[in-house]
């Protein structure tokens, strides 16, 4: 079987929260093999953790997102996304993602299958949003980002992977480090998962302080995040994919759930 097919799941790849899924995954493409993903959905946000004070402010977001992905080498994989994201105020590309991922190691076990990777890229603003209020689609920053991953596939399709790095920001938006747990099952008919996702800014401003007035690059952001994802492919070459996130905590953030659909095609350059 091949496990190429399923890289969708981290098609949202930007630096908006409720989208994220960490910036890599644990499938690789494969030698001239590739994937297009087109996905879009709706974060729906009834309360706002000013640092930790919990405020009832509301926000609908809307969002689209292409995602593409090209196997250079078994080993070696390329990631592009381009977000749309749409807010009570704002509508605009967000930030533009690239990253390249490289299998350093793996071994065969009794159990099954494990890998190490590492990957390195970066992102970037597309358009010149706004920034300055709770309904902006980002922070305008470009970020330099660092991800170390192990991954593990059982011998019966059972998954599980863990990542984390460092996101390097070259405004005054704190850095941050990331972290994401997935635990899935990977089959020729379906795909199924569930996950935590985690940010820790270090540093930063929060929301309502000081100073005044404020800038809301500064803002650190932290999220403790939840969420599952099924997949079903249709042949060879399409499947189609439905999704849930929940942000239960943080700072600086949105809580509330976020929904997901998309649809997938495989590419064969060969």
């Amino acid at each position: 079987m091949r496990y190429n097919f399923f890289l969708l799941l981290f098609f949202m790849i930007v630096a908006f929260p409720a989208l994220g899924q960490g910036k890599i995954d644990g499938f690789y493409q494969g030698t001239h093999q590739g994937a297009i993903v087109l996905g879009g959905g709706f974060e729906d946000s009834k309360k706002y953790l000013a640092g930790d004070n919990k405020l009832d402010l509301e926000r609908s977001t809307y969002y689209v997102s292409l995602f593409t992905a090209y196997g250079i080498t078994d080993n070696l994989d390329v990631n592009l996304s381009v977000p749309y994201i749409s807010s009570t105020t704002e509508s605009n590309l967000q930030d533009l993602s690239l990253m390249l991922k490289y299998k350093l190691l793996q071994f065969n076990s009794e159990p099954g299958i494990f890998e190490v990777s590492t990957a390195a890229g970066f992102s970037t603003p597309l358009s010149d949003y706004t920034i300055g209020g709770l309904n902006d689609i980002g922070q305008q920053a470009t970020i330099v980002e660092t991800r170390a991953m192990v991954h593990f596939m059982s011998k019966s399709s059972w998954f599980a992977t863990l990542q984390s790095g460092f996101s390097f920001k070259l405004e005054e938006v704190p850095n941050s480090l990331p972290a994401t747990l997935k635990v899935g099952k990977a089959t020729s008919t379906w795909y199924y998962d569930v996950y935590y996702d985690y940010q820790h800014s270090f540093g930063g401003i929060d929301y309502r302080g000081t100073p005044f007035p404020q800038n809301f690059r500064e803002f650190g952001v932290d999220f403790h995040k939840v969420g599952g994802t099924l997949f079903k492919p249709f042949s060879s070459t399409l499947g189609a994919y439905v999704s849930v996130s929940y942000i239960f905590e943080g700072r600086n953030t949105f809580l509330g759930a976020a929904y997901g659909l998309g649809v997938s095609y495989q590419i064969n350059s060969d």
